[in-house]
């Protein structure tokens, strides 16, 4: 199944802007909760940042199918051979760390010693992974590249907004108006 050339399918659109939309909000709420002092608190919001942790792992494999399954408008004509290049790459990037950010995130709470059940949105119990060793080590060591990771994807996120709006504004091409909605493309 192919799109039109002037945008991405409706399904393709929504995933990018909920995956945008939870991710956003996940390097927030982690952010946010590394500083609240009430134990109580930070374990319910932990808890809710391991839920959506595993949404966004979950939409972002679907998205990748959806990606493989459903070919993507051509880039704009005007694009250089390096353009497309860094295109490609960024995407690449972005998926490695819309799995990856979620993927360690579900080994850091599986290495835990304390060994809490992990049940999404308080409904869906889900398994910790078997084969990560447990200890505060392990712990340590996950939770770090977790962040660091995240950490990547604000930077990634930042040169997404900065190329589109690049595109739509100085090489006036219809990068952006294939992922916004209520915007006419330009061709």
């Amino acid at each position: 199944m192919t799109v039109s050339q002037d945008r991405y399918s409706s399904i393709a659109i929504w995933l990018h802007w909920i995956l945008a939309i939870l991710i956003l909000g996940q390097i927030a709420g982690g952010l946010i909760t590394e500083d609240i002092e009430s134990k109580a608190l930070k374990f319910e919001l932990v808890q809710w940042h391991k839920s959506f942790g595993m949404l966004v792992l979950v939409l972002s494999f679907f998205r990748l199918y959806w990606r493989f399954a459903h070919k993507p408008p051509a880039p704009p004509a005007a694009m250089t051979g390096a353009e497309k290049m860094i295109v490609k790459i960024t995407h690449v990037l972005f998926y490695v760390l819309m799995i990856g950010i979620p993927l360690f995130g579900w080994m850091v709470v599986s290495a835990s010693p304390k060994d809490i059940d992990l049940t999404l949105f308080k409904i869906i119990p889900w398994p910790h992974l078997p084969f990560i060793p447990k200890g505060e080590n392990s712990v340590e060591i996950l939770k770090e590249v977790h962040e660091y990771l995240a950490f990547a994807m604000l930077g990634l996120l930042a040169l997404h907004v900065l190329a589109a709006l690049k595109h739509h504004y100085k090489d006036k091409d219809d990068v952006l108006t294939r992922m916004v909605t209520f915007m006419k493309p330009k061709r």
